[in-house]
């Protein structure tokens, strides 16, 4: 049914703007990093944000490949599931960040981990709707 890019160029794009939706159905944007995990796209972030407590009423999602700023979208917008991942699956998540991203990735998620703790950020994965 997909191809081996589920998110189209948010699959492999270097930032992903993810959409989520306030209670009125106003769309929020935000550019992360994020990175393939088999049929999921994983991303990382701190636990108090506003986009985890979007996430947390509504998991309705849309990803697209984007540049730091969250503008220049790349690709289709990709409407998605997104799930608040448990310790584990934040691990999964961060570490997936750092394959990815290399030496960059392990520096902020180390420096994330000291500033902030384990439970200081979290993860989310996508599957594609």
């Amino acid at each position: 049914m997909f191809t081996d890019q589920p998110f189209d160029a948010a699959t492999q794009a270097k930032y992903v703007q993810l959409t989520t939706f306030r209670k009125d159905g106003t769309p929020v944007a935000s550019p992360l990093w994020a990175a393939a995990d088999g049929s999921t796209l994983v991303m990382w972030t701190e636990t108090d944000s506003w986009k985890v407590k979007r996430i947390r009423r509504d998991p309705h999602v849309v990803v697209q490949a984007c540049d730091v700023r969250g503008k220049n979208l790349q690709g289709q917008a990709v409407e998605g599931t997104a799930t608040i991942l448990d310790s584990a699956g934040t691990d999964r998540a961060r570490n997936a960040i750092t394959k990815k991203y290399g030496i960059l990735g392990w520096i902020l998620v180390k420096a994330s981990l000291l500033r902030r703790g384990k439970s200081g950020t979290v993860g989310i994965s996508i599957t594609r709707s």
